[in-house]
């Protein structure tokens, strides 16, 4: 009975990471600008990727393959956000036409951001 709840429990993990991460891949082509695509990629993929394996790791049992797959977790949730707003940050210097693309709120900020303060 108990490896039927964890192959549920699993199953429902598994099957909800996978439908974020496609929800994540339709964002990235709906999406029209290059920030809102950057957006829902780096949402949908930290958490579609730990659903994953929170999923793996409860079908496996706690073994020394779980310990490596919360290492995976935990390299991932830190590394995400940085490279998501490193590349976001590319795209403010390299856009020359942002505000053909989206509403600019604080013009100070980006002109302060393409001339490196």
């Amino acid at each position: 009975m108990l490896d039927v709840i964890r192959f549920i429990i699993s199953a429902v993990l598994t099957l909800t990471g996978l439908f974020v991460l496609i929800s994540g891949v339709m964002g990235v082509y709906r999406f029209k600008y290059a920030l809102s695509r950057l957006h829902a990629a780096a949402l949908v993929d930290t958490a579609g990727i730990m659903l994953m394996l929170c999923g793996l790791m409860v079908a496996t049992g706690f073994t020394v393959t779980t310990g490596k797959m919360i290492a995976v977790i935990l390299f991932l949730f830190l590394t995400s956000p940085v490279s998501s707003h490193l590349i976001g940050r590319l795209e403010v210097n390299i856009n020359s036409e942002l505000d053909k693309d989206m509403t600019v709120t604080d013009q100070a900020a980006v002109t302060d951001e393409k001339e490196g303060n």
